[in-house]
């Protein structure tokens, strides 16, 4: 009974240290390699997209670029998908995720979020051909959102953003059915086919939903956004000492207005606070 109580506690903490951090050992690692690998998403512009030349485009790359630059180091962009950001114990294979993320309380056990750096509105959206004139008129409807994500835990009455200054908001819909994609664009694909014809209704970030819009899709945007949520870096758990430094840099990034300018010059209006 020793030899088993000692063997699985040596078994239990080398799968704590497989699966943790060490304090300052992925800031360690991006100084000596001089490469900071940033987590994004393609598929969401205009914070993310890649060019047919495989460059990287957007609010959220100019961010990460600035950051790289800032810890005086190039930036190497990588694409998982989203569930496997969000699910942390990223083992080494890229440092830092830029990619417009709620500091959720379920995110926090695995992640940390050293800064927020910008706010987002999120809307309802629909075919331009319905006749809904506002949100609360899709109760009981097929609203499509991406998967684990805020919106699909704000249409379950489940969401919790743990930031500060974050206002304070309603639940205004109960979906009839939930359907959820890999991409917000998967959803304006199935809504842009017509009203009701997959999809009633679809809730995203409303920059998002006027990059679709501009780019053609026949949506409109239904009411005011429901939602502001804080939108923040995110890295492995476990590192003080590189939370501390990415902080750092994006409060400066606040306070030299560079935050507010990239805000501007991708979505029209400066995002970086919660008005």
């Amino acid at each position: 009974m020793q030899r088993f109580f000692g063997a699985a506690m040596v078994a239990a903490v080398t799968a704590f240290a497989v699966g943790s951090v060490q304090a300052g050992e992925v800031l360690d690692r991006v100084k000596s390699s001089g490469v900071l690998r940033v987590a994004t998403d393609p598929a969401y512009p205009p914070q993310s997209s890649q060019k047919p030349d495989g460059t990287f485009e957007g609010f959220d790359i100019d961010v990460a670029t600035e950051l790289a630059k800032r810890l005086g180091v190039k930036v190497e962009f990588v694409t998982p998908a989203w569930e496997i950001i969000t699910a942390g114990r990223w083992g080494g294979r890229w440092d830092v995720s830029v990619g417009s993320m709620t500091p959720t309380k379920e995110r926090a056990e695995v992640l940390d979020f050293p800064a927020v750096y910008y706010y987002t509105p999120a809307s309802f959206v629909v075919h331009e051909d319905a006749a809904y004139t506002k949100v609360e008129e899709l109760d009981g409807k097929v609203i499509g959102t991406c998967g684990a994500c805020t919106y699909e835990f704000y249409l379950k009455h489940d969401l919790t953003i743990d930031a500060e200054g974050v206002p304070p908001f309603e639940y205004k819909v109960t979906p009839g059915e939930i359907r959820t994609y890999e991409t917000d664009t998967n959803v304006f694909d199935d809504l842009r086919l017509g009203d009701g014809v997959r999809l009633d209704a679809g809730i995203s970030a409303l920059p998002t939903i006027k990059g679709a819009i501009d780019a053609g899709y026949p949506l409109k945007i239904l009411g005011d956004p429901v939602f502001y949520e804080p939108l923040a870096v995110a890295i492995d758990k476990g590192d003080p000492e590189f939370a501390a430094e990415i902080e750092r840099i994006i409060e400066e990034m606040h306070a030299d207005g560079t935050l507010q300018k990239f805000s501007l010059e991708w979505y029209g209006v400066d995002l970086t606070t919660a008005n």
